[in-house]
């Protein structure tokens, strides 16, 4: 390379200006408005929002399941929405997915269902089957290759599902909603097992998800939908700390956005962990004894990401102006936490 000159580095994923409608009973439905995205090579990346958001059809757009209206998604520079379909089906190999019903055949046993993408390749049977049984290994499976999936856990299901997905040595893992279907326990290991594939194999990952928690244990950067629209995008410390759109608080906060229940006249405050190792001394308690100020909890919703604290708490303040004040003064100035006043 000639002095002087710096190659920009490629990104693996980028949506451009990404725009998808639906004709629906004669009228027009936007289900993504410009998405501007940029997904790094070997990260995991959320995609996050509630329902109706548009987030499986931008994961289908992806990988061209839904073909954009306007826009760009460029893999590795290339534009997906100019290849043929041939060059299409290739690029697909490179581009997996996993899905909430993980979609197994249920009238092959485990090994085969693992071995069907390698057979569409023209992968031989033996060839095939030696990775298979390999995949079997790495999600923990190995004795069940001759089972099948009505004999498997709703866990189990989901480990053939993402061994069927490396199949085709893919680049890109494309996981749709993949833990929903189970159960607290059953979705951390499963999200133990995606973050050790992301770190031996190399592998993007883009998890597509209505649940914070899935974001916070597993995804080092989150993207917000709202109505079609990207509408706060960042790394998930930040966007845990400092949400800034009503959408994200909803996330965010999910037990601390109003505080049902309690009066509307009382005055209220929300106070947010913003990561600060500070937040190991109790904060309500610290306050009786160092001013006199006792608060009500309403609600708090917090956790712990990458050993600090973050998440928030819903206060309700002294009806007492003086004391109110008092309160506030000394929140602000505690370290490591942000506050503002809530309407009722």
């Amino acid at each position: 390379m000639a002095a002087g000159i710096v190659r920009e580095r490629l990104f693996l994923i980028e949506l451009k200006n990404l725009t998808k409608s639906f004709t629906i009973d004669g009228g027009e439905v936007h289900a993504l408005q410009d998405i501007n995205l940029t997904i790094e090579d070997g990260a995991i990346y959320g995609i996050i929002g509630m329902s109706g958001a548009g987030k499986s059809t931008l994961v289908r757009c992806i990988n061209m399941l839904e073909r954009p209206t306007s826009g760009k998604v460029l893999v590795n520079g290339r534009d997906m929405t100019a290849l043929t379909p041939a060059q299409l089906r290739a690029a697909r190999r490179e581009i997996t997915m996993i899905f909430q019903q993980f979609n197994l055949l249920m009238q092959r046993n485990c090994l085969k269902n693992i071995c069907f993408p390698m057979e569409l390749d023209g992968v031989p049977k033996v060839q095939a089957e030696k990775r298979a049984m390999e995949l079997l290994e790495l999600v923990g499976l190995p004795d069940k290759a001759k089972a099948f999936p009505a004999q498997l856990s709703g866990g189990q299901r989901q480990r053939i599902a993402i061994a069927r997905a490396l199949a085709t040595q893919p680049k890109v893992l494309l996981c749709d909603e993949a833990t929903s279907a189970l159960d607290p326990n059953t979705t951390h290991s499963i999200l133990q097992l995606v973050k050790e594939i992301n770190q031996k194999m190399g592998i993007t990952v883009v998890v597509i998800t209505h649940q914070m928690s899935v974001v916070e244990e597993i995804c080092s950067r989150v993207a917000i939908l709202d109505g079609g629209k990207v509408v706060e995008e960042g790394p998930v410390a930040e966007i845990f700390a400092n949400p800034k759109t009503n959408a994200a608080r909803k996330l965010v906060y999910p037990g601390g956005m109003s505080g049902h229940g309690y009066s509307n006249d009382t005055p209220r405050i929300r106070v947010a962990f913003n990561g600060s190792n500070s937040t190991d001394r109790p904060l309500v308690a610290a306050m009786a004894v160092d001013c006199g100020v006792l608060l009500s909890v309403i609600s708090a919703d917090t956790s712990l990401l990458d050993g600090q604290v973050y998440g928030s708490m819903l206060l309700g303040l002294p009806r007492d102006k003086g004391q109110a004040a008092k309160a506030l003064d000394y929140l602000r100035k505690f370290p490591g936490i942000s506050v503002e006043e809530v309407q009722a």
